[in-house]
């Protein structure tokens, strides 16, 4: 079953580009390696062969799993974005209610989520807990070490 997933023009891309690079150069790749494998003669006693044709497969399953998502993909535009709530590509000012610091976050697709630059997934506890929030209000979100008490102040795209 494909669902759909919203991504960034720039996360998109990306996508497209990854897609392009197993299709035109991973994918001859491992059909050379066959080959290979393939002209050493007796396939039933051949690891080499045995192992080009698992990775064959696995590089198919990869595509076909990475066309999916391209054709469920809906690209967003942030400037028609509603800043009234929280949503997909909201960056969002916290307050994290137990040590009073402050935090902001941009939620995004799951494969474009990087804590390190500020994206967070919307498929992660904190991105769900955050969906449909508006400022001011207070959200308590289920985490790994426990519940943090977290209160909405800004919502820009």
């Amino acid at each position: 079953m494909s669902t759909r997933s919203y991504y960034t023009a720039e996360g998109f891309q990306k996508l497209k580009q990854e897609l392009e690079h197993l299709k035109s150069v991973e994918r001859p790749s491992i059909s050379r390696q066959i080959a290979d494998a393939r002209d050493k003669g007796d396939l039933s006693e051949n690891a080499e062969y045995d192992a080009a044709k698992e990775a064959q497969g696995l590089l198919e399953m990869k595509i076909s799993k990475m066309e999916d998502t391209l054709a469920n993909a809906r690209i967003l535009d942030d400037s028609m974005m509603d800043t009234s709530k929280v949503l997909v590509l909201s960056t969002v000012r916290l307050k994290n209610h137990a040590n009073g610091s402050e935090m902001k976050f941009t939620l995004v697709a799951e494969s474009e989520a990087d804590f390190k630059t500020g994206k967070i997934s919307v498929t992660s506890p904190i991105g769900k807990g955050l969906l449909g929030k508006k400022v001011g209000e207070e959200v308590e979100i289920a985490v790994p070490k426990g519940s943090m008490k977290l209160e909405v102040l800004e919502i820009t795209r």
